[in-house]
């Protein structure tokens, strides 16, 4: 992504969600779900003056936070190292946030839209997104396996998000096969068990990496 497209992309995003909020905002409802559980029910509103703007301000300010964060990372030389990998995860994550706020709109506008499916194949897909980039990340504070082994061990670091990118890739493509055609009953304890393994597993690898370096064993 070059610097002026990094720039103008959240901006750009931000106002296309406030553009669409604008078109149908008499048309929404005074009470806007903007949160549901994993079965796809709404648990969470917000007023209407609220909710319709919400995401794409709350799109800016994350997008924020994802700008600072490497300039206060004690390892922030190593960002430029895989600079792409993060910004493609930055990218991914804002539309993310931009294609959720038009799904709070379309149900609060009445449309039938299956939440329960959606929301889990888009988690899906930004997992195969992360889990592609993954192993081209360098040993940082803020983002990947951060364990105590990886963030002492290059070495370690290196290995375990190669496995992490590899679980969170098959995390991913689960949860999108579960969000179109598994039943709602099951979907949301794969979606779950998905997430927690694809973290777990590199997680205790990391350690278990970390030992066999310590005692001096072969990559």
């Amino acid at each position: 992504m070059t610097s002026t497209l990094r720039k103008w992309y959240p901006i750009l995003l931000a106002a296309a969600g406030v553009l669409m909020s604008l078109a149908v905002y008499t048309r929404l409802p005074d009470n806007i779900a903007v949160h549901w559980d994993l079965d796809g029910n709404p648990n969470g509103w917000m007023p209407r003056p609220v909710g319709a703007f919400f995401s794409p301000a709350f799109l800016l300010l994350l997008w924020g936070l994802l700008r600072l964060v490497p300039r206060i990372d004690p390892r922030e030389e190593n960002y430029r190292r895989f600079g792409d990998a993060y910004e493609t995860i930055v990218a991914s994550v804002l539309l993310l946030l931009l294609v959720t706020h038009a799904i709070i709109l379309g149900v609060a506008l009445g449309y039938h839209i299956p939440v329960g499916r959606f929301v889990p194949a888009f988690v899906g897909a930004l997992f195969l997104v992360i889990g592609n980039v993954m192993p081209r990340t360098r040993s940082n504070f803020w983002f990947g396996i951060r364990t105590p082994w990886t963030l002492s061990s290059d070495r370690v670091w290196t290995r375990t998000h190669r496995l992490a990118g590899y679980s969170m890739t098959a995390a991913g493509a689960l949860m999108l096969l579960a969000a179109i055609v598994f039943p709602a009953t099951l979907r949301a304890s794969v979606v779950v068990g998905a997430i927690v393994a694809s973290v777990v597993a590199p997680a205790v690898y990391s350690y278990l990496t970390w030992r066999r370096e310590q005692k001096g064993g072969a990559a």
